[in-house]
């Protein structure tokens, strides 16, 4: 017998991304109040990881209101109308198959089908677009770097720096499926 807490992740970032919206759940031998738990949890942590809310669980199907990921990904060092030719040529394509290793080998899948939404918000005056990605949550799981890959193979997208990318949030989908809502909305009542 050895003892240990009961934390599960919902759909970790991948390595290496960063994210404003990860969540965990974790089980307690008591209930407790929500500050006294986020107060032990913050304390607990590295200075720059942060507890943004606790709520207590009233549900027990948290992990299957996770339909999608909103993404931001800063693409460095581009030309505008290289970004918008390649968005336009993803988005047309039936298929965009992509390949990556995983534990299994290589795996081939499609990424076309779980981007419900993909456009640049916003231009800067460094070559620099941000793009916004929508993003099915599909088993095996279509990844920002996959879509990356599909920009610049299906879109011919060529990218010299690192993009950085970002997890806005995730949750259920709206009913546009252009973005999520809150998957805590059914324990807040």
């Amino acid at each position: 017998f050895s003892p240990h807490p009961r934390i599960s992740y919902a759909n970790a970032a991948p390595t290496g991304i960063g994210s404003e919206a990860e969540y965990l759940e974790i089980a307690l031998t008591s209930r407790c109040e929500v500050a006294r738990v986020q107060a032990a949890l913050d304390k607990a942590l590295p200075q720059d990881l942060d507890i943004v809310e606790v709520i207590e669980a009233k549900t027990p199907d948290f992990v299957e209101r996770l339909e999608a990921s909103v993404w931001q990904i800063e693409c460095f060092d581009v030309q505008q109308s290289d970004v918008d030719a390649a968005i336009e040529r993803l988005l047309a394509a039936e298929v965009a198959e992509v390949s990556r290793l995983t534990k299994q080998g290589i795996r081939t899948f499609d990424v076309r089908s779980a981007v419900l939404d993909l456009h640049v918000e916003s231009y800067s005056e460094e070559n620099c677009a941000i793009l916004r990605l929508v993003v099915r949550h599909t088993t095996p799981a279509v990844r920002p770097d996959d879509v990356l890959q599909a920009l610049m193979s299906v879109g011919s997208l060529t990218m010299v720096t690192p993009p950085r990318v970002t997890r806005c949030s995730q949750g259920p989908l709206t009913a546009d499926a252009r973005d999520v809502s809150d998957p805590f909305a059914p324990d807040r009542v």
